[in-house]
């Protein structure tokens, strides 16, 4: 029996040995965690990729990485339901799905633990989800659905980001990005006459644009009448300056064959021709 025992005895020691190794993940930061005895708290230093021997303790992993989450509603039923629901400035409901993009600064990953005393993944689904949706609701309440939905849309979580930057900043949780994982959900009747109240913007934007056309179009018309007419008289002017007879010839037919009453030593116009004539 002893000589088993001593057989068995480093393999039995490997085993032990294994089983109180813990394995920090490439791309992940690890910190030892004593949950029992007169060492109760967090060991601060960053564990980097690898295996740790660490009896009687944890080791909770945080991503340094970039990673990607959808706080989204379910489809086809599948639990859980993580969409943000949210109110315009007069109350219309609105909900839609947002993706988080984030990662933990190793050096803070003490700090963030320390404060949350949560692993990665509550940390995401508990204080992150809900400071997103605490600065969601707020930003939200100051503008209108068509506003949320349309021209400031970006706007709204570019201040939600913002926020939640700076409200987990000290604890070494970066937020590098918040985004729109869908279309913004508002009920059927808002969304009717917003999309209404855009057809009718746009008619009016088409019937200005074509009014525009139009009047271009008669103002080039005009423009080419009146050089038409400008050399037309130029013609006409050039034709009479270079051509005396053919003026003589109109005062003639328009004459009506009385003699003007005239008096001076001048020559009568259409009696007397120019000498040599």
């Amino acid at each position: 029996m002893s000589r088993r025992l001593a057989v068995l005895a480093p393999a039995l020691l490997a085993a032990a040995a294994l089983a109180a190794c813990e394995q920090v993940k490439p791309g992940y930061v690890g910190l030892k965690v004593d949950p029992n005895g007169s060492g109760v708290g967090v060991d601060c230093t960053p564990l980097g990729a690898g295996a740790y021997f660490a009896p009687g303790t944890t080791i909770e992993q945080f991503p340094v990485f970039t990673s990607n989450y959808t706080f989204s509603r379910p489809v086809a039923g599948v639990a859980p339901n993580e969409e943000f629901d949210f109110q315009d400035n007069s109350g219309v409901p609105i909900s839609a799905d947002i993706g988080v993009s984030y990662s933990v600064a190793a050096d803070k990953a003490c700090a963030l633990f320390q404060k949350y005393r949560l692993d990665s993944d509550r940390l995401l689904h508990g204080p992150l989800r809900d400071e997103i949706r605490t600065e969601l609701i707020d930003v939200a309440s100051q503008m209108a659905a068509q506003d949320i939905n349309g021209a400031k849309k970006a706007d709204v979580l570019g201040a939600v980001q913002a926020h939640v930057q700076a409200y987990f900043a000290p604890y070494g949780l970066r937020i590098d990005k918040l985004f729109w994982a869908s279309t913004i959900r508002l009920p059927q009747a808002i969304q009717d006459q917003i999309s209404a109240r855009i057809a009718n913007q746009n008619a009016a934007q088409a019937a200005a644009q074509a009014q525009v056309i139009v009047a271009q179009a008669q103002a080039q018309q005009r423009i080419a009448a009146a050089q038409g007419e400008a050399q037309a008289i130029q013609i006409q002017a050039e034709a009479l300056r270079t051509n005396p007879e053919y003026v003589q010839l109109l005062a003639v037919q328009k004459w009506d064959g009385r003699l003007p009453t005239y008096v001076g030593n001048g020559p009568l116009p259409f009696i007397d021709a120019p000498p040599g004539k």
